[in-house]
């Protein structure tokens, strides 16, 4: 995966560029609001597929003659794994709040603003 098929994946953050505490703040929010979105359709999905399992295989003839666990206990086990994929987006959204806090206590809190006159930089250390 390249760097520019990410770009043309999630564009929210793509277009966010890099140039101050502002803008890390608001690469934060961003993430996190997908981080939700997807987390809800997760969910939502897996409510949505046990379902459908359940309905379409109730009482098939392939899964009768293999003896295995019933219909319901493998459409659970398919469904875990995407509920499992919505508890870690819930994960991430957490961690770019921290993300983002992290940052201010490491450089915003921390260090002098940086001013060099030789190196040109596009980082905005004033819009805090």
């Amino acid at each position: 995966m390249t760097a520019e098929s990410g770009k043309a994946r999630i564009p929210e953050l793509a277009t966010i560029p890099w140039e101050g505490p502002a803008s890390i703040t608001e690469y934060a929010k961003t993430g996190r609001g997908l981080c939700r979105d997807l987390c809800e359709e997760f969910d939502m999905g897996a409510d949505e597929l046990y379902e459908v399992l359940i309905r379409s295989f109730k009482g098939h003839p392939a899964l009768a003659l293999l003896g295995g666990p019933d219909v319901k206990l493998r459409a659970r086990r398919v469904v875990k794994r995407l509920k499992r994929a919505a508890e870690l987006q819930k994960g991430a959204g957490v961690e770019l709040v921290k993300f983002a806090s992290q940052f201010r206590k490491e450089f915003v809190s921390v260090l002098p603003q940086a001013k060099p006159e030789r190196r040109k930089s596009t980082f905005n250390w004033e819009d805090v």
